[in-house]
């Protein structure tokens, strides 16, 4: 030890005299360790542990049957008791490492991190070399966030003590939590050498392997942990989502019915089976379900919003289960509040964020307004955190703006930061809560404006995210309540759209695409689950009353194949009728929208981008109206084309429209000139025009926050 004999001893003196004796305990300990055979250490530590004994040198710690009581409290959640006791204990024994460890645990369970932090520095500073304490200001260093020094603490723990399984498994959650997911896996297994038994830690390594791109790996994780812990739910759950991303439905199907066997509450795990039973079309599976859809993710256990959207048109309680989302998922920045500038930007920059960057359904849709916004006014920016693919649609992204960033390896945390040194004005998020969105990074404030547009149709629910860009058709003021976002109202179509999209020439025929020559050709290429039995049937019916007319979908899955082709069978329609599309590149299948006489629509999600293909290429659409954003589009977009006709309301009207157009040539033919002679002139492939009238609700909305107003509804002028 660095002191010597003599000034141990006057230092353990100097502890007991301000009543620190278990400091000086401590100090003897180590003196004698190193000088096992001083006297005059035996002789000082002997006579502090006479007087202890004989109660003429009060201990630095609570008595037995205090420790027992306030830990007590604690174990039963009394945390706010368990504050108050050990204050007052505190007042008498102000050196108690017992005492600011259980305050440390109680201010944790609250939810007050920071006097969590505060009572574990306490604890080190009089008992320097306890690992377990180094855990736990690790643990709370995380919480806050401080994830440098959080790895540091739990680092000082492994020093003290090598063999600290829970040492190496929470480095291992900070580490990945910084983004250092080799180091987490690293720590994982380290974690698994002492304790292999630990469920946990094979879980939490399965979730950084799928981090990593090892989806194979992630499997093993999960089976492990299931193989140690039969009723681990979470980690089925997790298996099954891995399954998906690989097209292997039914298995992943499995896994989720494994999860709910284990948990039948556990709502994720029943959202995403849900979905997935709407993906292969098992339509009776899913009617078969135990839990009521209108229940799920409203309380409790938050869901995933998006799969929420495909299952129930409900646009209020998607504002609730969006809300509960944010909640749950989201914690408070802890980044400085943003400040506002002196003078009143010129030029405002603007931030689209997204992973869909490259050939891709938003870019389809969004190239042509980066290329349309006005450069003397508006400074553009890109944040690209999904895979780099290298082809023309991001290539012709990082020729529009002013500053491309491949943000894939930041934290959220670090892109948020990276966009405010950048000076954005607003950002806008392209994702919302789709698959591989990054929201985190606008709970950490990007920009003092931040917008919701274009990939989620729904609320995000976030007191995060001040506007959103509709229109009055998708949102109608009936329905602003179900959006906690204020809305920039566009004049025409919320969609953007790029009128520079090219169709291809090549003659193309339907026996080419396997379709009968002389007959009535309906089509949906909308996703396999976003088709309910509700317009099945509808379809079905359609088929049965025009003789020799077939439905033709895009081809999704294997599954949804083979089930579609059943229950069109089960209805007496032969199946040979619906006819598969296979996936083309994005000109090839803009043209062969010409070989259909009709695209008819579904209800609770409807065509999206899908229709704006089917109308660009000269096909019409008939839709019926629901109540939510994402049963509204295509009447969004027929209604700035100039063709509210094809707008219905009821499903007997969408029948009813249908089969008077299948059935009256001249009517279809008067629908399909009019289309083609609004196609290029109505406001719905105005991609100029558009982009100014986003651009004057970027201004206005920048203009309320500069003035120091709140958000309000803005409505722009056509």
């Amino acid at each position: 030890m660095p002191l010597s004999v003599d000034k141990a001893i006057r230092k353990a003196q100097s502890l007991i005299k301000k009543g620190r004796s278990d400091d000086a305990e401590a100090l003897y300990q180590e003196l004698l360790a190193a000088f096992p055979q001083s006297k005059s250490a035996l002789r000082a530590h002997a006579d502090l542990r006479a007087k202890i004994d004989s109660g003429a040198t009060p201990s630095a710690e609570p008595t037995v049957d205090a420790a027992r009581q306030i830990a007590d409290l604690l174990e039963r959640g009394e945390f706010v008791k368990t504050l108050r006791l050990s204050d007052k204990m505190l007042r008498q024994l102000p050196h108690s490492s017992v005492l600011h460890n259980v305050q440390g645990a109680a201010h944790r369970r609250l939810g007050n991190f920071d006097q969590a932090v505060e009572s574990f520095k306490k604890v080190l500073q009089i008992a320097p070399n306890n690992a377990l304490t180094h855990n736990n200001l690790g643990v709370a260093l995380t919480d806050i966030g401080a994830l440098t020094e959080a790895v540091e603490s739990f680092n000082n723990a492994l020093e003290i003590d090598p063999d600290y399984a829970d040492g190496y498994f929470n480095l291992a959650v900070a580490q990945g939590y910084r983004g250092d997911i080799d180091a987490a896996i690293d720590s994982y297994k380290h974690t698994l050498t002492l304790t292999p038994g630990r469920a946990d830690a094979h879980y939490n390594m399965g979730n950084a392997q799928l981090q990593k791109q090892r989806p194979d790996a992630a499997i093993d994780c999960y089976r492990r942990a299931t193989e140690v812990a039969p009723n681990y739910s979470k980690a089925f759950n997790n298996w099954g989502n891995v399954l998906k991303t690989q097209n292997q439905l039914p298995a992943a199907i499995a896994r989720y019915q494994q999860a709910l066997e284990i948990d039948p509450d556990y709502a994720n795990a029943r959202v995403h089976k849900l979905h997935l039973q709407a993906m292969i079309c098992d339509w009776a599976a899913a009617s078969g379900d135990p839990a009521s859809v209108a229940s799920i993710g409203i309380s409790g256990e938050e869901v995933a919003p998006f799969s929420m959207l495909t299952l129930e048109d409900a646009p209020e309680r998607h504002r609730l289960r969006s809300q509960l989302f944010t909640q749950n998922k989201f914690s408070p920045s802890r980044l400085p509040a943003l400040t506002t500038p002196a003078d009143r930007p010129q030029k405002l920059r603007v931030g689209y964020f997204s992973a869909d960057f490259h050939n891709h359904a938003t870019m389809y849709l969004i190239a042509r307004l980066f290329e349309a916004h006005q450069a003397d006014n508006f400074e553009l920016y890109a944040y690209s955190f999904g895979p780099d693919k290298h082809d023309s649609m991001r290539q012709r992204l990082i020729d529009a703006v002013h500053l491309f960033t491949d943000v894939r390896e930041l934290q959220e945390r670090d892109i948020a930061l990276l966009a405010r040194q950048h000076g954005l004005h607003i950002a806008v998020d392209l994702k919302g809560y789709t698959q591989n969105n990054r929201s985190a990074i606008f709970a950490h404030r990007a920009a003092p404006v931040q917008i919701n547009y274009l990939g989620y149709p729904g609320t995000m629910g976030a007191d995060f995210i001040d506007y959103m860009i509709a229109d009055a058709v998708v949102v109608p003021p009936v329905y602003r309540d179900c959006y906690t976002e204020k809305i920039i109202q566009m004049p025409n179509s919320y969609q953007v759209n790029d009128a520079t999209r090219a169709i291809s020439e090549r003659p193309v025929t339907r026996a080419e695409m396997g379709l009968p020559v002389n007959t009535f050709v309906f089509c949906c290429f909308n996703n396999s689950y976003k088709i309910t039995a509700d317009e099945f049937d509808v379809w079905m019916r359609l088929l049965n009353s025009v003789d020799g007319s077939v439905l033709w979908l895009l081809q999704c899955n294997l599954w949804a194949e083979q089930n579609l082709k059943q229950q069109a069978t089960a209805r007496g329609i032969d199946c040979q009728r619906i006819i598969f599309a296979e996936t083309l590149p994005q000109a090839e299948h803009l043209a062969r929208h010409r070989l259909a006489d009709l695209f008819i629509d579904t209800f609770v999600y409807n065509a999206h981008t899908t229709a704006s293909d089917a109308l660009w290429a000269g096909l019409p659409v008939v839709t019926k109206l629901g109540q939510g954003f994402a049963a509204r589009v295509a009447g969004s977009l027929l209604t700035a084309l100039g063709l509210p006709e094809l707008i219905t309301r009821t499903t007997a009207d969408y029948e009813a429209l249908i089969l008077q157009l299948a059935c009256n040539p001249q009517s279809l033919a008067a629908i399909r000139q009019k289309l083609q002679q609004q196609r290029l002139s109505a406001a719905l492939f105005d991609s100029e025009l558009f982009a100014q009238h986003l651009e004057e609700g970027y201004r206005r909305a920048y203009d309320r926050h500069f003035d120091q107003h709140d958000p309000e509804h803005i409505e722009i002028e056509p």
